[in-house]
């Protein structure tokens, strides 16, 4: 363990934000079951919501995954333009608030869809989005993009000298799949599987608007009927202990499945495909890549097209509640990245083990239920003041610590190669505490730290999850004003604050993340 001088600090601080973490995510998941009166017992309809939880989890996950391997193929073999564009849009499928995607889905595929207005001029009859085809098909449109970057990365990361060997052998395409392809598949599709079943088993604001009937409620959505509309916290603890336990095994599976290439280094020549020439192929590749980008962006145009002529229109509390989500966000990303940093700098500084434990520390947000948390807040803080007093301050805080395993798979691997780089240099100077980090350390962590800054500004910008536990009706942020219009069948107003929240959330990612890149190249 490496507990010297210029790293003491740093480890320190580490720990106390992992400790702080430990606080939040099993703290308040106790005082949740402490503060039940009777041992909670689950009915009929919470395990319905458990099988239902692992069955759309497990659907949506292999149709997103089945889907996007032809499409991250198609972008694999093909060079067109606008294909940086469309990768980079891939490469943010957290980015969309849920409620905007819901939106825009509704637009398409609701009642008075273009979908249905087109089978009604064929004489057909409507097709319905809510119930559990909706909440898999909502699955489906936020994971089939992080579904085809992750596939994308496993085709671009086999050499182009085993294309070139490829062609020289004289291999068809059949020959390539066989013996390039499959195996990379094998590697890469298991851990995103994975990856999506875990972002699956969590939801609870697509099941919030597009389910919430007795065969589409998940147990994050149980939790929150249990505790907001029954306030039976026994219930809602034994229902969280099943939640957390679930997100814990697939987080593991995710930590386990994780397998190196086998394809070995390249020389990082470009990639010539020798064998994507035919006509069947381009038109397959084709068709892929353009059913893709349809699914993907008709929505989001419809939320353009049908909330712009109501944005100058917005009543006034729709604009009260973007300043209270902007400045929500920009203290959950205060709070994310400075845990981030400190947790990150003791990560790699510390010894093997020490390191381990912290890194796993700083995952178990992914295995906590944010609803779980803020009920466990609700229950400490409510003899000490009134909840919907600190409703704000407790949504930055859990949004933070939502968004903070997303700010160390930035920030980690880019503080390692700072360490192993420029570590000993450092120290043979004599730079430590706040001048290594403004000379060593920054400037080479500003790119990932804008980035991961971004992306928490984001994700805190759209959140619907802890806000419904605390708000007052005159404090509630931009996503739940939306999902209040959209339950009075304001449906203009909602299409309108959708389009808002949509423009805050990108510009809060353009902002960040263009900012750690200003000076950088």
């Amino acid at each position: 363990m490496r507990w010297r001088a210029e790293g003491g600090a740093a480890l320190w601080l580490g720990a106390a934000v992992a400790l702080g973490l430990l606080a939040l995510n099993a703290g308040t998941l106790a005082a949740v079951l402490w503060r039940a009166e009777a041992p909670g017992r689950l009915a009929a309809a919470d395990w319905a919501a458990v099988r239902f939880t692992l069955g759309q989890a497990l659907v949506s996950a292999g149709l997103s995954v089945a889907l996007a391997v032809p499409v991250a193929r198609a972008l694999a073999r093909r060079r067109f333009v606008g294909r940086g564009l469309l990768i980079t849009a891939l490469g943010a499928p957290f980015l969309l608030p849920t409620l905007v995607a819901v939106l825009g889905l509704l637009a398409v595929f609701g009642r008075g869809g273009v979908l249905n207005a087109g089978l009604g001029h064929l004489g057909l009859g409507p097709v319905g989005i809510y119930g559990p085809h909706g909440v898999v098909l909502a699955h489906v449109f936020f994971n089939l993009p992080l579904a085809t970057r992750l596939i994308l990365q496993g085709w671009l990361a086999i050499p182009a000298e085993r294309f070139r060997l490829a062609a020289a052998l004289g291999f068809m395409p059949r020959d390539i799949a066989r013996h390039l392809e499959r195996p990379m598949l094998r590697e890469v599709v298991p851990g995103a599987f994975v990856v999506i079943f875990l972002i699956c088993l969590t939801s609870f604001a697509v099941a919030l608007t597009l389910g919430g009937g007795p065969r589409a409620t998940t147990v994050e959505l149980a939790i929150y009927q249990a505790f907001r509309l029954e306030f039976d916290l026994a219930r809602a603890g034994l229902l969280a202990v099943i939640q957390f336990a679930l997100c814990a095994a697939a987080a593991g599976l995710a930590w386990g499945v994780a397998r190196p290439s086998e394809f070995g280094a390249g020389l990082d020549r470009p990639v010539m495909r020798l064998d994507v020439g035919g006509w069947r192929l381009r038109a397959v590749d084709g068709l892929a890549i353009t059913l893709a980008a349809v699914f993907l962006l008709v929505p989001l145009g419809m939320v353009v097209a049908r909330g712009l002529p109501h944005l100058a229109g917005l009543p006034a509390p729709v604009w009260a509640a973007t300043a209270r989500s902007l400045g929500v966000a920009l203290a959950s990303t205060a709070l994310c990245m400075g845990a981030a940093l400190a947790l990150g700098l003791a990560v790699v500084r510390a010894g093997p083990r020490l390191s381990g434990a912290l890194e796993g520390v700083g995952l178990t947000a992914l295995a906590a239920s944010p609803l779980v948390i803020g009920t466990g807040l609700f229950i400490v803080l409510f003899p000490l003041v009134r909840p919907g007093d600190l409703a704000l301050p407790v949504t930055a805080l859990v949004n933070a610590a939502m968004a903070l395993p997303f700010a160390l798979r930035a920030l980690i691997p880019a503080l390692r190669d700072i360490e192993a780089t420029q570590g000993r240099l450092a120290e043979s100077l004599g730079l430590r505490g706040a001048a290594r980090l403004r000379l060593v350390t920054w400037p080479r962590l500003r790119r990932p730290m804008g980035f991961g800054a971004g992306l928490a500004a984001a994700l805190s910008m759209g959140d619907l999850g802890v806000i419904v536990l605390f708000a007052d009706p005159g404090a509630a942020t931009l996503p739940l004003q939306v999902y209040r219009l959209m339950g009075a069948y304001r449906m203009d107003d909602a299409a309108g604050a959708a389009l808002l929240l949509l423009m805050c959330s990108l510009a809060l990612f353009w902002l960040f993340d263009r900012g750690g890149r200003l000076g950088r190249g």
